[in-house]
């Protein structure tokens, strides 16, 4: 009932009520997802107890870490952050597009900044619900003059309070960072990145992932594998939203500015997602992104290379109960294929 009301509300003033609800512990959907014994396994040193993880742009704030959790989520992915706090873009920037369960946004890395984000996540960490697992997923604020020392700097100050982080180069919704993906750039992103790991003892192990468009290249994709297996990238995310608009899309507001995720994106986030585990020959744990909305595309993800799935935009259609659907469906079909543990179906489509 409480989700068709928030589906009444402009799509920004819907999320940001359900942040409210949330942070009240007035949860939207009350059943816990079942724990499955084939769905557990352990990736770059963190034990997942299942592969269904919460992408970031839902918590960008780290206000409801424990309530995502106790959804179901085998992890969840705070942010984006970025050193100060930024507004975003002008509103509107959020558009539901209903008719093709996808959403534009146009948001602009919005969030409270570093600093108070660092209070959220001593927060949670002191509230003795250590059970989960967190990323944390790291921006450049708009005016910054050096993209680099953004990121240096959300690492300095927030890593400790993480299992992982994310590198996002690949908004659309902030000018040049996408540039950042580009051969060289990425190059000395990464190796600057890895100097600051070897300067902080506790950052030693802590993996790093770096999330990609669905709008590369080829040329690019195999430039970022080369790069990644090169200078032992722990992991990358595939993929963040898109620009392209297909010709199927029938919503009104279909060519809103902005990213474009959700159902629209599956396919061609998921053939980008099986290139980079071809182009790095399995070698490097993948993170697959876009479009799923069931346990059959969330299987999909895992057969094209993924190690790990994300979503986001299910959640505003189907409300949290997808997480636990999505879970029990897809213990089912690792079974039914004879697999003892997901781990042996990634990349058996690939």
């Amino acid at each position: 009932m409480l989700i068709n009301l928030l589906k009444l509300l402009p799509p920004e003033s819907a999320h940001q009520l359900t942040i409210k609800l949330l942070k009240l512990n007035l949860t939207i959907y009350g059943k816990k997802a079942e724990e499955f014994n084939s769905l557990k396994q352990t990736i770059l040193g963190i034990d997942f107890a299942n592969p269904i993880g919460l992408a970031a742009g839902f918590d960008k704030n780290a206000e409801v870490i424990k309530s995502m959790l106790s959804y179901g989520f085998g992890f969840v992915e705070v942010g984006t952050i970025t050193p100060r706090p930024q507004k975003g873009n002008p509103k509107p920037r959020v558009f539901r597009l209903k008719e093709d369960e996808a959403v534009i946004n146009h948001l602009g890395f919005n969030n409270y900044g570093s600093e108070k984000i660092l209070k959220n996540l001593k927060s949670f960490y002191s509230s003795q619900y250590l059970s989960g697992i967190v990323g944390i997923n790291i921006g450049k604020n708009k005016s910054t003059e050096n993209d680099i020392d953004d990121y240096l700097f959300c690492i300095d100050k927030l890593s400790d309070f993480g299992n992982y982080i994310t590198i996002n180069i690949s908004s659309p919704n902030t000018p040049g960072l996408r540039d950042l993906q580009l051969r060289g750039r990425i190059e000395t992103l990464v190796k600057k990145i890895q100097h600051k790991q070897n300067e902080i003892e506790q950052l030693n192990n802590k993996p790093i992932f770096i999330k990609i468009s669905p709008d590369l290249e080829d040329e690019q994709l195999r430039d970022i594998a080369l790069m990644s297996l090169a200078n032992n990238v722990n992991g990358l995310i595939i993929s963040n939203s898109t620009l392209k608009r297909s010709n199927t899309l029938t919503s009104l507001y279909k060519n809103e500015v902005g990213g474009l995720s959700g159902k629209p994106l599956f396919i061609d986030s998921t053939i980008i997602l099986k290139k980079m585990y071809s182009l790095t020959n399995g070698q490097i744990p993948l993170i697959g992104v876009g479009g799923i909305t069931n346990g059959n595309e969330c299987y999909e993800k895992i057969k094209a290379g993924a190690s790990l799935v994300q979503l986001y935009t299910a959640l505003v259609y189907q409300g949290p109960k997808v997480v636990s659907k999505i879970i029990t469906e897809l213990n089912s079909l690792v079974l039914t294929d004879g697999y003892k543990n997901i781990s042996e179906a990634v990349g058996k489509s690939s």
